[in-house]
């Protein structure tokens, strides 16, 4: 009954959205409060349940997005996202651009959480697709395929870490075994698959659109615009760093790292570097600077909203006991342990969207059997990695963003979104079985 519950939910969500037109955010209240009160969460209770799944999600996001909005549309108003776009296709030619952009989203996304990657490099997609007039999912796709892998199966993304300290796996071997699946995922997920992806057609906020410089402003040079574009990255990179090279910090140091680390921290560090060297230093006044910020601010309202809608369904899942649920279901199906794993994680992250609790709530119940069949560890870690990635749908909030960023439909978000994470996800099981077959 309760997966019945979940499948229904999830069918009115799409319908109110696509067939009505309902307003995302709306359509994921109506539907979240609805399936609450179907699972039996107690009427009382269920405001805060809609609270607490706001909070839990956009806690992490909002200033997050809010603060790489404002750095994006300013190196797209500077005119620094057409000089780092030129600089890419120097270097790949715009025949291979999409292979460089691939490259980039794999650096990046090793050390960066999801969210924080996927803000910072959208720019940088967009800067392309202004430039040469390509087709921006198919230049985009590449690059978020190869941030999707990172986040789903390499050390240290918190569910990788999580998952290799709960089967006793060790965190070297599990990144080099990810990192040989991970190149094929993302070549034919990417570059490969996106080859079909051509003729969709995209409608993205005007906030990475390049307009025409006023000749009053100095276009900022290419290292100032890449340097600065990217500066949050190498931020991130350091102050990660830091703490492992210098075991010996004592706590006072270890808490302004910690500080000095937050996502937060860095990207204000980074925007207030772009409104000298993008903005004031090219000639722009402050008021014009912050003029940039708010018009960002506006484009991205809606984004935050919904992102907000898709943290109550969750949310509601979380409470209701759902993933438990499933997993208990799921735990009597005889079959091999890596499949079995990699099964419960995709059922489960279909249901409620989450990767992370796809992930852990399937080596809850996997992990006695991985002990019993003697199944190596740091297989299983990938095995649940790829199957907590299998089809974003409406239930992700990285599914939204990927939709309201390059303003496509529910058709295409789902024709090119959420197959690319499909196949990841599916030739990461088939990259761990093959990898069992020696280890």
């Amino acid at each position: 009954m309760t997966f019945t519950i979940v499948i229904l939910s999830l069918l009115v969500l799409i319908l109110l959205i696509s067939y009505f037109k309902v307003d995302a955010f709306l359509a994921f209240l109506i539907v979240s409060i609805g399936a609450g009160v179907a699972l039996g969460i107690p009427l009382d209770r269920l405001p805060k349940v809609v609270d607490e799944g706001i909070g839990a999600i956009m806690g992490s996001l909002t200033l997050i997005i809010v603060l790489g909005a404002m750095l994006g549309k300013l190196v797209a108003e500077s005119g620094a996202a057409g000089q780092i776009a030129s600089a890419m296709a120097n270097v790949f030619g715009t025949r291979h651009i999409q292979w460089g952009l691939m490259i980039t989203g794999f650096i990046v996304g090793i050390p960066l959480f999801y969210g924080i990657g996927f803000v910072l490099l959208v720019p940088l997609i967009f800067s392309v697709v202004n430039r040469y007039k390509l087709p921006a999912v198919y230049i985009g796709l590449p690059m978020l395929a190869a941030l999707s892998v990172t986040h789903g199966f390499l050390p240290p993304h918190p569910s990788p870490v999580a998952l290799v300290s709960l089967f006793g796996a060790n965190i070297g071997l599990t990144l080099l075994l990810g990192m040989c699946l991970a190149i094929p995922a993302i070549v034919l997920a990417g570059p490969v698959y996106a080859k079909t992806l051509k003729n969709i057609k995209s409608d993205p906020p005007g906030m990475f659109e390049q307009k025409e410089i006023n000749k009053a402003y100095r276009v900022p040079g290419k290292a100032n615009s890449i340097i600065t574009a990217t500066l949050p990255v190498f931020l991130l990179m350091i102050v990660t760093l830091i703490p492992l090279c210098f075991t010996f910090m004592n706590a006072e140091a270890a808490r302004v790292m910690s500080f000095a680390g937050a996502p937060s921290t860095v990207m204000l560090v980074a925007l207030i570097v772009a409104t000298y060297t993008l903005g004031i230093r090219q000639g722009r006044s402050i008021k014009e600077v912050m003029g940039i910020y708010v018009d960002a601010v506006k484009d991205i309202a809606m984004i935050l909203l919904i992102i907000a809608g898709s943290g109550i369904f969750k949310q509601v899942m979380d409470e209701s006991g759902v993933s438990s649920d499933l997993a208990g279901v799921m735990q009597q199906v005889n079959v091999h342990p890596l499949i079995l794993g990699w099964l419960i994680a995709a059922i489960i992250r279909m249901c409620i969207g989450s990767a992370t609790v796809a992930a852990l709530t399937a080596a809850s119940v996997v992990m006695p059997l991985t002990v019993q069949s003697g199944v190596n560890p740091n297989l299983m870690v990938l095995s649940l990695g790829a199957g907590s990635i299998f089809f974003s749908h409406v239930n992700d909030s990285g599914f939204w963003l990927f939709k309201e960023y390059f303003g496509l439909s529910l058709k295409d978000t789902f024709r090119s979104w959420s197959v690319m994470e499909t196949i990841v996800s599916i030739v990461g099981l088939f990259g761990v079985l093959l990898l069992s077959m020696f280890i």
